[in-house]
């Protein structure tokens, strides 16, 4: 089952590249009429803009993903039991040792990321490092090492690169729209006729909805992949109330005390920011009491 997972995943990736390029695509153009008045400009630059943002994530996506969630990486020596138990628990999945950080937030969470395991990395929380049992701990580190050797982390971390992109397009098409690119394009619309009104209202609403279709997206492939790696996780720790116990208290966390920004919450093994407005119906992680409930009946 595992591995037939492993190969699912690598055909998703391939998938969601395609699905935030078509995005991407649209932004551009919508950008691109907005601002240009010229919707094929946009789309090109709106791609190669993507791609240089996607490969450069990718291929340096462990150092830039640590450092946009606080993360410092630490020796064997600092803390000696975490990082033993990410080296049994990577040993016991057969997949190179990940680098070990720590997040200093007393919140309970940590999360996986890396393009592949051979560049992998795990970071856990000072808050969950302080609450954690050894077995709960050795739960949501199998967690997080069943992410890696899955794959789930090569498709959280291309979501990451592009749903950054994405959002950061539609963020200078909107504010340009201040500086007379929505008034130039008004006069298009005025000048085209109604061909030209619905260019701008399509351009508007792709600016402001893309960002939210990427989320969408991310949503998506998230939340069965959390599934996967708890049943994972058990497989490897062989102690399922090990994982049960671990969720129970990540159930009862606070948020996390510094800002994390809609790319990275889904590699988090819980929702980091537990908000209660409009963006949390569209969290990226299933109900915990859920994810339990699954646990119990293996």
């Amino acid at each position: 089952m595992l591995y037939d997972q492993i190969a699912s995943n690598k055909r998703r990736t391939v998938v969601l590249i395609i699905a935030f390029f078509i995005l991407l695509t649209a932004i551009g153009a919508a950008a691109g009429y907005l601002l240009l008045g010229n919707l094929e400009l946009g789309a090109f630059l709106a791609l190669i803009v993507g791609v240089i943002y996607a490969f450069s994530m990718i291929f340096q996506s462990t150092n830039l993903v640590m450092s946009m969630n606080n993360a410092r990486e630490i020796t064997e020596a600092e803390a000696p039991d975490y990082y033993h138990i990410v080296e049994d628990m990577a040993m016991v999945a057969q997949i190179p040792m990940p680098r070990v950080f720590i997040i200093e937030d007393s919140a309970l969470n940590a999360f996986a990321t890396g393009s592949s395991p051979e560049n992998a990395a795990v970071a856990a929380t000072t808050g969950l490092l302080s609450v954690m049992t050894r077995e709960e701990l050795e739960g949501v580190m199998g967690h997080e090492i069943s992410h890696i050797k899955n794959y789930d982390i090569r498709i959280a971390t291309i979501a990451v690169a592009l749903t950054s992109a994405i959002t950061l397009i539609s963020s200078i098409g909107g504010r340009f729209m201040y500086f007379g690119g929505g008034r130039r394009s008004s006069r298009d619309s005025d000048d085209n006729g109604g061909a030209g009104v619905l260019m701008l209202v399509f351009s508007i609403l792709a600016l402001i909805l893309a960002p939210l279709a990427a989320s969408i997206v991310q949503l998506a492939i998230s939340r069965q992949r959390e599934f996967l790696a708890d049943a994972s996780s058990v497989e490897l720790t062989r102690n399922p109330m090990g994982m049960i116990k671990a969720l129970e208290k990540l159930e009862s966390s606070r948020p996390m005390a510094h800002q994390v920004d809609d790319a990275s919450a889904a590699l988090y093994i819980t929702e980091p920011r537990k908000k209660k407005d409009f963006s949390y119906l569209f969290r990226t992680h299933p109900p915990i009491s859920e994810r339990i409930e699954r646990l119990k009946q293996m």
